[in-house]
């Protein structure tokens, strides 16, 4: 009867590991379209948000931008129970600091903090821009409604934490409004060193800039791509883990890697219908976004984005131009689309921040053996592990196994040079970590 019971027990656990999540799927129903046409709509009316601009008036500038973007994250909280701890981060950036800094200014993030239950301290991180510019960078007066950069991105900020606010997690998620970001990536900057001043352990942020446009410069329209950009390894890596990568593989496997991977799984399985593509760079070409300050202070962190971009839309004064309606306006936006991103960031956020946290000492064994041996810690949380693996070629983890609540395992038959291999930890709920590369040997 004992082993009955066991044997019962333990289908039940790798049933559970296999099914979806019910609740993700309400997530992704209770994203709203009108409502993040409201919010840009009401961002971009400010007129400009430029870094520089107007902080007394109450209608224009900045500063009632930002008043406003806290306003709103305070009302969401009311509706939770005060769920959300709200306030402004500020550092003072001065004049000459770039050449597009030409007077002293409080570079203000909004930011708001609905804590976790277990991990307090454990924090996964959705940002979009406040700020906003046109065609010279250094014009804080004029009008930049910046409608899809990044008012989409700051939108669907606030709309994923009107959805989340519902709902409890075992870790924290911080929702935040970062600006300076077209003055010089200051906002990010100045959040990325309070983090590490607070001691937060960041599991990663995902910034959203530019989630609303889906009519290409090239001429290319879809509402279902969107791209994932993510470094390969931390600029932090120690001379020690740069040479191992020479000998033993993970080139490609650093901690924003492996975030990137878990946006694209997670969305492949709950929204089958979107494209996401992996974008092997830390961003654009030659360009950057707020995610890098925090891959700078060795935070794991991506850039989701629109896939098919259009540059007349960007930077651009308002104006027409042979026949080009150039600026970065409301009519330009899609919403339904900044809605299914929206959606994207709330249910990868929600499945982060219900998993127990990243095994983090990962062995890996075999070598001139035909197994491949794992060893790790057991991490607080979880039921069970899971390893995967992949061609070394695979941008994604193609193969995987659950292995049950154990700390080794040895895949028999997978010869270890021919693959690069992973773990996850798995909670109750069935979610999982970030997967962990491995990072020592066992001889």
């Amino acid at each position: 009867m004992k082993n009955i019971l066991c044997l019962a027990l333990c289908c039940l656990t790798t049933w559970a590991w296999s099914q979806t999540d019910s609740r993700i799927y309400d997530i992704i129903d209770a994203v709203s379209a009108e409502r993040i046409e409201k919010d840009i709509t009401t961002l971009a009316g400010f007129g400009t948000r430029h870094t520089l601009s107007d902080t007394i008036s109450n209608t224009r500038g900045i500063g009632a931008a930002r008043r406003w973007i806290k306003s709103e994250f305070e009302t969401i909280s009311q509706d939770c129970n005060q769920c959300l701890d709200v306030f402004y981060q500020k550092d003072l950036v001065e004049k000459g600091t770039n050449n597009r800094i030409v007077k002293d200014v409080m570079v203000v993030n909004v930011v708001a903090i609905q804590k976790g239950t277990k991990y307090p301290n454990r924090y996964i991180i959705m940002s979009g821009d406040i700020d906003s510019r046109i065609s010279d960078p250094n014009n804080f007066t004029d009008d930049a409604p910046g409608a899809n950069d990044n008012a989409s991105g700051m939108a669907g900020t606030l709309e994923a934490t009107r959805v989340l606010s519902k709902y409890q997690f075992d870790n924290s998620i911080i929702y935040v409004g970062l600006s300076g970001e077209e003055q010089g990536l200051f906002g990010g900057k100045g959040l990325a060193a309070h983090a590490k001043e607070e001691g937060w352990e960041i599991i990663g942020i995902l910034n959203n800039d530019m989630i609303g446009n889906i009519t290409g410069v090239d001429g290319v329209v879809s509402n279902r791509d969107f791209r994932i950009f993510s470094e390969p390894v931390p600029p932090t890596e120690t001379e020690k883990e740069r040479k191992a990568r020479r000998f033993y593989g993970g080139e490609v496997d650093g901690i924003s890697r492996q975030l990137a991977r878990y946006v694209h799984k997670t969305t492949k399985t709950y929204m089958p219908e979107m494209n996401p593509t992996l974008i092997y760079r830390l961003d654009r070409f030659g360009r950057g976004g707020h995610h890098r300050p925090f891959n700078d202070a060795g935070f794991a962190g991506i850039r989701i984005m629109e896939s098919h971009e259009n540059y007349t839309q960007q930077h651009q004064d308002i104006r027409m131009e042979n026949g080009i309606a150039y600026g970065d306006v409301l009519e330009h936006v899609n919403f339904e689309y900044a809605k299914k991103l929206t959606a994207v960031n709330a249910i990868n956020l929600a499945s982060i921040a219900w998993a127990p946290p990243t095994p983090q000492e990962v062995g890996i064994g075999g070598i001139v053996e035909p197994s491949a041996r794992f060893s790790w810690k057991a991490v607080e949380g979880a039921v069970g592990y899971k390893i995967y693996w992949r061609d070394t070629t695979s941008p994604t983890w193609d193969y995987s196994r659950n292995v049950g609540n154990v700390t080794e395992f040895t895949l028999d038959g997978i010869v270890i040079d021919n693959y690069f291999f992973g773990v996850s930890a798995i909670g109750k709920d069935g979610h999982e970590s970030l997967v962990k590369f491995p990072n020592h040997i066992i001889r």
